[in-house]
């Protein structure tokens, strides 16, 4: 049976609302977060680290930005995957940016994210619900934990709200 689109993914792309991933570290740069762009600073436990060759709805990933000429890598930052289009080829994936600056979380956009053994996050972050960024298979490193699908869902219902998309996903 051939997969349909969902109405989310359907919304996002044909109002061309999905920024491309660089415009995130711009906006947010992981310089400034507690992690610093250094995966090891941003686990709890660096034996759930996961290098996958997928990645699902709810997965929190380490998503790289660049390489330097010599091949070193910049700075990553982290974000929580809510949709694959696995109708792009390759697999695209909608995601939105984890921030540690938990006193932004009075933004109704904003949502609390709570350190817990799923999500493997070392310290309380929010997730800003208000902007989805597109990634590649080839700009994830790994995934750090997840959420449950209950909470991409609010995640989606409260950036619909904020972009005045109706329908349901």
């Amino acid at each position: 049976m051939k997969e349909e689109m969902s109405e989310f993914l359907k919304f996002v792309y044909e109002n061309n609302l999905a920024k491309d991933v660089s415009e995130a570290f711009k906006e947010y740069p992981p310089e400034e977060e507690w992690h610093k762009g250094i995966l090891e600073n941003a686990v709890a436990e660096e034996s759930l680290i996961e290098y996958a060759t997928t990645y699902e709805e709810g997965d929190i990933v380490f998503v790289k930005e660049y390489e330097y000429a010599d091949g070193k890598k910049g700075h990553d930052h982290l974000f929580v995957i809510i949709e694959r289009n696995t109708k792009a080829v390759p697999i695209e994936y909608l995601s939105m940016i984890l921030s540690s600056k938990v006193e932004k979380q009075k933004y109704k956009a904003n949502k609390l994210l709570k350190k817990d053994t799923q999500n493997n996050l070392k310290k309380d972050s929010i997730v800003k619900t208000d902007k989805v960024y597109m990634l590649s298979f080839s700009q994830i490193v790994c995934k750090v934990g997840s959420v449950s699908k209950d909470i991409v869902e609010e995640y989606k219902a409260n950036y619909s709200k904020y972009n005045n998309h109706k329908t349901t996903t």
